[in-house]
């Protein structure tokens, strides 16, 4: 993968970047997306934050590489420390994270999302928690994708500033109301996969000597509400 052929996930978090957005790529890693978009002429300006010495290099070099420097600016800083007032920032990306992370880096510095109208998040795991966190903090989950690629499941919420976000329920924040309307053969292969590796565990689980009460009943619980699903969408 390089800036002129991005994978099929960061290709997918690219499609969702309004044109002449002001861009910030947290966690940037080689700056391949900001670079990608301004090549395109999708962006007019970018940030390519990154909080790893390493990454930030391959992101300073990849910027200067492509001639993008008056374009693109890559900061050494954690989180959305990276974005300061005078960049103007209204679009932010935040790819390849953990969910927890990527909620506990928008909570963290949540001002600096001031000027900011779209997020687009991509969340290895953990993404109920982001969807929590749109719901509860003026930002309305306006589509969901998702992408199969290379043996792993990436779910892409694109989010956009509003006063009042629509609530959603439980089923909502686990499985995504975007998701589960289109319930894609992707989406139904992903929790095919889940309801079996769930109930592989649950096997495990009730076949120790002590068996856990609290750890049997939850995985049950978590089995019945895949199954339901599934067979709702007619899986």
């Amino acid at each position: 993968m390089d800036a002129d052929h991005l994978s099929q996930r960061l290709a997918t978090v690219a499609s969702y970047v309004p044109q002449g957005a002001r861009l910030a790529d947290i966690g940037t890693d080689h700056a391949y997306l900001p670079v990608n978009l301004a090549k395109r002429g999708v962006i007019t300006s970018g940030v390519a934050g990154e909080v790893v010495p390493g990454p930030f290099k391959n992101a300073e070099h990849e910027i200067h590489k492509e001639n993008l420097s008056d374009q693109i600016t890559a900061r050494l800083a954690n989180g959305l420390q990276a974005i300061e007032p005078t960049d103007h920032i209204d679009t932010v990306a935040i790819a390849g994270m953990g969910g927890t992370l990527i909620t506990q880096i928008l909570t963290q510095d949540f001002d600096r999302l001031a000027g900011v109208q779209r997020l687009i998040l991509q969340p290895n795991v953990g993404e109920s928690n982001v969807r929590q966190f749109l719901m509860t903090h003026g930002f309305q989950l306006v589509t969901e994708n998702l992408v199969s690629e290379d043996g792993h499941d990436y779910e892409i919420l694109v989010a956009d500033r509003q006063e009042n976000p629509t609530q959603y329920g439980a089923e909502d924040l686990h499985f995504g109301p975007y998701l589960l309307a289109d319930h894609s053969p992707v989406f139904v292969a992903k929790w095919q996969r889940e309801l079996a590796r769930t109930e592989a565990v649950l096997q495990q689980v009730e076949s120790a000597n002590e068996v856990p009460a609290e750890k049997v009943a939850s995985l049950k619980a978590k089995i019945s509400e895949i199954k339901e699903v599934l067979q709702r969408v007619g899986a």
